[in-house]
């Protein structure tokens, strides 16, 4: 791919709505638009040598990854002169990648040759990335071509969301660069857009406290215009919540030092963001952090105890760690990460025990809603014996909690799960490796095994449908974990998988809460009331009857994810890797 002038407007949004009118408007300064609206997740990644080399010699490097696609660009810091100040106008080089491997084994481009020139043998290493969600729609006529993009932007240093803005950019594709004057013109007069007099890269450091022009690593503690005293060079403080910036403006203030905080909280996207090009390690990377940041979290409500749904947000994100290791985890050296799996799986025995309990308490006491007052009341030693076995589990849950064992489980699994490259098994370069690669695979060795109880589905007892049930969370999990990388059309796939684990789910929950229920009448009856004794009887035969007709009725959700129907689906979409 050869050398090209970029040539670009550049806002920031202020008014999402005013952006929205138009990318949906039906034309640009009197240039028709070309087709709907089209999206696109890309994740880029930015990169120098430890000393900063690229950048003392005025170049960005970006890494980019698309569905289908990785390319890098160099592009020079300097943006050209011109009246307009929104206008950039940079040099562009640009050529094919793997992130997975060194430029020297890239194939040949005049992007990688100026990398190689200016960085030597020095291997590449992070600065930050930038993650954006675009919306972008093709304007042409006249034998001009502009095309706007509408870009959710999340800035991401090692693992942390450090901040999030909108950019709305017009990039002249084909044609007279006098046709950005004219739209330039039009957007102007546009309120809530402002003319952006920085690239999203420079915005980015700008937010980490990094000028463009400080070298990765550095100990110098330059001054950032708007801030009072230094500004942070390093890793930007883990406790740092995503916030609303002015990027072209001064700074906000300095937020108070970490000693001044409560514990801090890992900060992720609205997914983990993996895509086709990714490494397997790297995968799940980015879904372990994501969901040990939704762990990280539900923490703190789980401990107060005040709203229930917390614990149950903690325990799934534990659930959905340890199913990310059980795909993911061979990536990764065992030797060094054998722990991980282990003390998640005891985090997720103490979650379960209150939580199991919590559906069990809410079930009889729907139940008990629904009775009359003095039949209801025959359920309150069952009840009271439920609650006093689910305050013992709380209290050894907070007990778990507060242990040095968890707060060295974190802090050890915090940096695994932020550090790219930690621990990476080594591979053969014939390996497969990739997120293409091995993904399909994996989901459909998930399906078969949740097809292959068509044999016995018609007569399978309550513990064969659980295996069932787990078999189901193991394609769903499968499935979820990539969706980024996936078409919007897996969506409902997933859906008709919750749907059979639900009904599963509550199959299993009943049949817990009549052998239950069973266990109690068993163990004191001879403490019980005669009316008490009758009311727990009726519940047991209620749990009973919910039993067999989730049993009876199990094969219809079973047919909408093993039939055919959902494999052409599936297939479909795997294609698309």
């Amino acid at each position: 791919m050869a050398t090209r002038v970029e040539l670009e407007l550049k806002y920031r949004v202020h008014d999402r709505a005013a952006a929205e009118a138009l990318l949906a408007a039906p034309d640009l300064a009197g240039l028709p638009a070309v087709g709907p609206p089209r999206s696109v997740q890309m994740e880029d990644r930015y990169v120098d040598t430890a000393d900063g080399a690229l950048a003392r010699a005025g170049y960005a490097v970006r890494i980019r990854h698309e569905p289908g696609t990785t390319l890098v660009s160099v592009k020079a810091l300097a943006r050209g002169e011109s009246g307009l100040a929104a206008l950039h106008e940079r040099e562009e080089l640009e050529g094919p990648a793997d992130r997975g491997t060194p430029p020297v084994e890239w194939p040949s481009s005049a992007a990688r040759s100026l990398i190689l020139e200016l960085a030597g043998d020095a291997p590449l290493v992070e600065v930050v990335t930038i993650r954006q969600l675009r919306r972008r729609r093709a304007f042409r006529g006249d034998g001009t071509e502009v095309e706007l993009s509408l870009d959710d932007v999340d800035v991401v240093s090692r693992g942390d969301v450090v901040v999030r803005f909108v950019d709305l950019e017009i990039e002249l594709r084909a044609g007279e660069a006098g046709w950005l004057e004219r739209i330039a013109d039009v957007v102007g007069r546009v309120p809530g857009l402002e003319p952006a007099t920085t690239s999203k890269y420079e915005a980015a450091l700008l937010a980490l406290g990094r000028p463009a022009w400080v070298v990765v690593g550095s100990s110098a503690s330059p001054t950032v215009p708007g801030r009072e005293g230094p500004g942070s060079i390093g890793r930007p403080d883990a406790g740092a919540r995503p916030r609303d910036v002015r990027l072209d403006g001064p700074a906000a203030p300095s937020e108070p030092s970490a000693t001044a905080r409560p514990k801090p909280t890992l900060q992720v996207g609205k997914s983990p963001g993996v895509r086709p090009d990714d490494t397997v390690a790297e995968a799940g990377r980015k879904v372990l952090r994501f969901h040990f940041a939704r762990l990280l979290a539900a923490e703190e409500g789980a401990r107060s105890g005040a709203d229930p749904e917390d614990l149950h947000k903690m325990r799934v994100a534990t659930r959905r760690l340890r199913a990310a290791w059980r795909i993911f985890g061979d990536a990764y050296r065992p030797d060094r990460t054998r722990r991980f799996p282990r003390e998640l799986r005891a985090l997720g025995r103490r979650l379960g025990a209150v939580r199991d309990l919590d559906v069990l308490i809410d079930g009889l006491e729907a139940h008990r809603a629904s009775l009359p007052a003095a039949e209801a009341a025959g359920l309150t030693p069952l009840l009271d014996a439920w609650r006093a076995r689910r305050e013992a589990a709380r209290s050894a849950l907070l007990a778990e909690l507060d242990s040095d064992a968890y707060r060295r489980f974190t802090a050890t699994f915090e940096a695994f799960v932020t550090t790219d490259g930690a621990e990476v098994r080594p591979i053969r370069p014939t390996e497969p490796h990739h997120v293409r690669d091995t993904a399909p695979s994996r989901i459909w060795r998930a399906h078969e095994q949740v097809r292959a109880y068509e044999g016995v589905l018609a007569w399978a007892d309550v513990a064969t449908l659980h295996e069932l049930r787990i078999a189901a969370k193991w394609l769903r999990y499968a499935i979820e974990f990539v969706r980024d990388a996936l078409g919007p059309g897996v969506g409902p796939l997933v859906e008709r998988v919750v749907g059979l684990q639900d009904h599963l789910g509550f199959l299993h929950d009943a049949d817990v809460a009549a052998e239950l229920a069973r266990r109690f009448l068993l163990e004191e009856a001879s403490a019980l009331a005669p009316g008490e004794r009758d009311a727990i009887g009726r519940y047991l035969v209620s749990r009973q009857r919910e039993v067999a007709r989730l049993r009876r009725t199990a094969g219809r959700p079973w047919r909408r994810v093993a039939g055919i129907g959902f494999r052409l689906a599936l297939a479909r979409e795997l294609a698309r890797l």
